[in-house]
């Protein structure tokens, strides 16, 4: 599996709305950003600006716009930066991550409820 850049939480703030919207020009970005964040727009070019150096966005000029696009894959990053949860916090045990969220409440009863659905799914294909 290849290394893929650290992102920091503000970074990820960006990298979502590229994701969802790709290709997408530094305005739209800002235009999104600034309806949820208290950033500012010279912020927000300086995250674009760090993942871009980072290796997660790459851009290409139309006219006098930037447009965006991701270097990194959503699902793939996604999936590095849970297996780095569960072992810093878990030992890498999903099944001990999942007693401590039981045991503190933090998963409601429909939450349960999904995933005894797809621990059930799952059984059916053989998985373990």
């Amino acid at each position: 599996m290849k290394s893929l850049p650290q992102i920091s939480e503000a970074e990820f703030e960006v990298m979502k709305i590229v994701w969802k919207h790709a290709p997408i020009s530094t305005n739209e970005i800002t235009d999104r950003l600034i309806k949820t964040t208290a950033w500012s727009p010279k912020t927000i070019q300086t995250l674009i600006k760090r993942l871009v150096t980072k290796g997660a966005l790459t851009y290409e000029k139309q006219s006098r716009v930037f447009v965006y696009t991701p270097l990194v894959d959503e699902k793939e990053y996604i999936g590095q930066e849970s297996s780095s949860f569960l072992n810093r916090f878990y030992g890498g045990h999903i099944s001990a991550m999942l007693s401590a969220y039981i045991d503190n409440g933090k998963l409601s009863e429909a939450e349960i409820n999904t995933l005894r659905a797809l621990l059930s799914k799952d059984s059916g294909k053989g998985g373990n």
